[in-house]
């Protein structure tokens, strides 16, 4: 079910009678029970899409539907109930616990002076529950790792409990532990709440693991939108790189320089021959691999170079590395 939509939506800044186009022509349904990740270079207008969702910024034309009416029509107020964010900016706390700021999402509902009812303190302790906080609820803030932090402002964002989730590179400053954790959570959240989650994120490799549609914005072209699996198979996925420079590598599901072809085999099990030919690629020179022929074998890990008549055996990378560097 489509719970947020856009037609024709060109946004940007109004100065007067002056206005200065960020993006153009976007158009785009964004689901219930579904995580979908926006990415795209920076400056092609990411953060001010979120912020004309979120009714902060007025659209230059175009229109924004939630729930079938325009975004427009709904007060300040009534979105804060719809449609809930979290924010790159560090939060500025005082001495709040984890618990104490997972309750002020039921702010639109109670307003700043407001008292908890009990329907408010059950979709605060759900909120808990589901981000898997509940350990540190009574912990001050300012002893929260940047992991825990991110979990409590998510977990805020759902005792606000909008059907619509937007989160801004919910990920940045976070180790490659927690970045999983938190896009899998994000995901869970999705289908087991049936929300419509949009993440604005950079981290390319874990939105593809992790989301269920990809927005692609890129400078001066429409919107691209679509299964993650289907725009890597039909090369659309390399929209967000540099042409001349990198590329997607829809074998290895990573972004890789842009290289000439080696003049070399390489022999053995698919995965062993992947890394051992990511090293060569990424360490030595193609001139030094010239009818150069290598086979690969696994436990344990061997080896072979053969060149005329000439051979070598190595019990890692690195010494292959190491012979094929020494060498005029």
């Amino acid at each position: 079910m489509v719970n947020l939509q856009s037609k024709n939506l060109n946004i940007g800044y109004q100065s007067g009678k002056k206005s200065k186009a960020i993006a153009e022509d976007l158009n785009f349904n964004l689901e219930k029970g579904k995580l979908t990740c926006l990415l795209g270079p920076n400056g092609v207008g990411k953060s001010t899409l979120v912020k004309t969702i979120m009714g902060q910024v007025p659209p230059l034309s175009g229109e924004i539907f939630l729930e079938g009416k325009p975004l427009t029509s709904f007060s300040q107020k009534a979105l804060a109930k719809k449609i809930a964010v979290v924010l790159t900016e560090k939060i500025t706390t005082g001495n709040l616990t984890v618990g104490q700021l997972v309750a002020l999402g039921r702010i639109p509902h109670t307003g700043w002076l407001g008292k908890l009812s009990d329907e408010d303190q059950k979709m605060v302790e759900q909120a808990i529950s589901q981000t898997h906080t509940g350990y540190i609820r009574n912990q001050p803030l300012s002893e929260c790792s940047d992991g825990q932090l991110q979990k409590t402002m998510i977990a805020r964002a759902l005792a606000q409990d909008g059907d619509v989730l937007i989160l801004d590179e919910p990920t940045a400053h976070l180790d490659l532990v927690n970045r999983f954790e938190i896009m899998h959570l994000l995901r869970q959240i999705a289908k087991e709440s049936k929300k419509a989650v949009l993440v604005v994120t950079h981290d390319l490799e874990i939105a593809i693991e992790t989301a269920d549609i990809f927005w692609l914005m890129q400078c001066g072209q429409p919107l691209v939108s679509g299964l993650p699996e289907d725009l890597i198979l039909n090369g659309q996925i390399n929209l967000l790189l540099p042409s001349d420079r990198l590329s997607f590598n829809p074998k290895s599901g990573k972004v890789q320089p842009k290289i000439d072809e080696f003049a070399i085999q390489i022999e053995g099990p698919e995965a062993t021959v992947q890394w051992v030919q990511a090293a060569l690629q990424k360490n030595i020179s193609a001139n030094k691999l010239q009818a150069v022929q290598i086979r690969v074998e696994e436990n344990p890990l061997r080896i072979l170079l053969k060149q005329g008549d000439m051979e070598q055996e190595f019990l890692g990378i690195g010494g292959l590395l190491e012979f094929l560097e020494s060498r005029e």
